[in-house]
């Protein structure tokens, strides 16, 4: 499932970002991929130990964690703090498929990617984040500020940047659900179901659809 996160940050948000982003030393973001990953990747990344990181997770992480379409469609179980990436022109990252087990300390399961934009896209030429699906390659450029939700099993690329800068955050989450197809028929349930108890509360088919959800999320729930 490929799901948009509108508005994970809001202006002062990103501008706050940016600030922190614009003093943080930045290292080869080969060093935090894998083996497959590192040698088709070429951007950089604020470096591990850097001061900047635990403002910018308030920040970043604070909004993300409390979103809606985050918590319903993610179902998350663990996340991972984000990676802070840049692209300057000439840097891009080739076709690869994120590593099935992440953590340096607590490992995870990486089942969902997802991708927060930190630049305007006025900003930058290239830069797209493409998706490999069923039905085609999909290709997300998104206003500063929004996210994009994928599952972390599909092949995926950037694209070369050839104007200004591309800024991301992107971060992995192990789902309580672990079958996307699964993750997507909640997500779905999760909508009619959200409508109904707006619209009829208190109605049998309220109640119905409601009970399906819940119990749906118990069948298939891994803790």
């Amino acid at each position: 499932m490929l799901l948009p996160i509108p508005q994970v940050l809001n202006q002062n948000q990103l501008d706050d970002v940016r600030r922190l982003l614009a003093t943080a030393q930045f290292v080869d973001g080969k060093v935090s991929a894998g083996m497959a990953a590192r040698r088709v990747k070429n951007n950089e990344e604020v470096a591990g130990d850097a001061a900047q990181l635990d403002e910018l997770n308030k920040i970043v992480m604070g909004s993300l964690v409390h979103h809606s379409v985050y918590l319903n469609g993610a179902l998350p179980h663990r996340v991972a703090a984000p990676y802070y990436a840049r692209y300057a022109p000439g840097m891009a990252y080739g076709d690869h498929v994120d590593d099935p087990v992440m953590g340096p300390g607590p490992r995870y399961r990486s089942d969902i990617a997802i991708t927060i934009f930190l630049s305007d896209g006025e900003r930058y030429d290239g830069g797209e984040l493409v998706i490999r699906t069923s039905f085609g390659n999909k290709e997300v450029k998104l206003p500063a500020g929004d996210g994009i939700m994928y599952p972390a099993s599909s092949l995926h690329h950037v694209t070369a940047v050839t104007r200004g800068e591309r800024l991301v955050a992107t971060t992995w989450v192990q789902s309580l659900v672990r079958d996307p197809e699964k993750r997507q028929l909640l997500y779905e349930l999760h909508l009619a179901r959200e409508k109904l108890l707006d619209a009829q509360p208190g109605t049998a088919e309220t109640a119905r659809v409601n009970t399906a959800y819940v119990n749906l999320v118990r069948m298939w729930a891994e803790v």
